[in-house]
């Protein structure tokens, strides 16, 4: 199984109460050490504002990072979890994606989903269409995606989308365009894109949910013709480790203070635990068919679960 990680970014509460020098230093020593450990992806979150409600604290822009994390890291391959369709229009997130991957020498993850963080929306003046019509519209993107990342000149007429004779140069290194992760656990809208166009899929669920979601995605492929084994499936969850049980409690303790979070969340999160607590629920997913975690380690900045998590690459 692979492993990436995140950076720390601000939008969980990571950053809290660093200086705006301290917490850039911050994002950029915690994207080396996971380099240097040797974990195969780096990620950022596409929020504005934190999470579980809007605070001052810092949330650094996703794009923004890419471009220069592309430049701070060497070989690790660089994701976002996941790109808001509405937030950029698809054309232009397109370029930028193209841009990121020759800046990176090819080692961009794109990943998008429809969008879900209403506040945002409302807050930073984007219109907010039902859940169907997001749907909709992330499908014409990565149509707009694909089209752009491998013709000369695109061409596309969609509902939401239009855009003529568009040149993407730089084309990116990767043929015939970056990974595409189609995000989110939509099981009649969402995996059925997974299944027509994505590469990758990722879900924040348990066991039972990841086995059910498997299933449904299987069916998904039958229907559009698609090799089931040529997706994988990926998690993306949190990863808080514990010496013991003790240590355990002092680090939700400490998370659960600085998110405003209840501690009884994390302790039903999959992969929250003592150190073979975790790495047997670990087992358990790449059993049932997970090939990718991509790990949001909540005590990154101040813990050792990431060195603990470090053990199983």
């Amino acid at each position: 199984m692979k492993i990436g990680a995140f950076v720390p970014q601000g939008w969980r509460m990571d950053l809290n109460n660093l200086s705006q020098q301290k917490g850039w230093e911050t994002i950029l020593n915690s994207a080396t050490k996971i380099e240097e450990y040797g974990f195969d992806s780096l990620w950022v979150y596409d929020h504005f504002h934190t999470v579980p409600s809007p605070t001052l604290q810092p949330t650094y822009e996703c794009w923004t990072l890419m471009s220069a994390l592309s430049q701070r890291t060497n070989k690790i391959r660089l994701g976002q979890m996941c790109t808001c369709n509405s937030y950029r229009n698809p054309s232009y997130l397109t370029k930028i994606a193209s841009n990121i991957d020759v800046m990176s020498n090819g080692r961009l993850e794109f990943a998008i989903g429809a969008g879900w963080y209403d506040q945002e929306y409302k807050a930073y003046g984007y219109d907010y269409p039902s859940d169907g019509e997001r749907l909709k519209m992330l499908e014409e993107a990565i149509l707009i995606y694909i089209e752009m990342m491998t013709k000369k000149k695109a061409t596309f007429n969609g509902k939401y989308y239009k855009i003529k004779e568009a040149i993407n140069e730089p084309k990116s290194i990767q043929k015939p365009y970056p990974p595409l992760w189609v995000c989110g656990g939509g099981e009649k809208v969402t995996l059925k894109l997974l299944a027509k166009y994505g590469t990758y899929g990722n879900w924040d669920v348990d066991h039972e949910g990841f086995s059910n979601k498997s299933k449904i995605l299987m069916n998904h492929c039958e229907e559009q013709k698609r090799d089931f084994k040529s997706i994988t499936r990926t998690l993306h969850t949190n990863v808080i480790i514990g010496e013991n049980t003790k240590d355990l409690k002092n680090k939700i303790n400490k998370i659960s203070n600085d998110t405003n979070i209840p501690s009884d969340y994390f302790y039903k999160r999959p992969l929250v635990g003592t150190r073979d607590e975790v790495f047997d629920s670990l087992d358990k997913f790449q059993d049932i068919g997970c090939g990718y975690l991509i790990a949001y380690v909540a005590d990154i900045v101040w813990g050792n679960s990431l060195e603990i998590l470090k053990e199983r690459l």
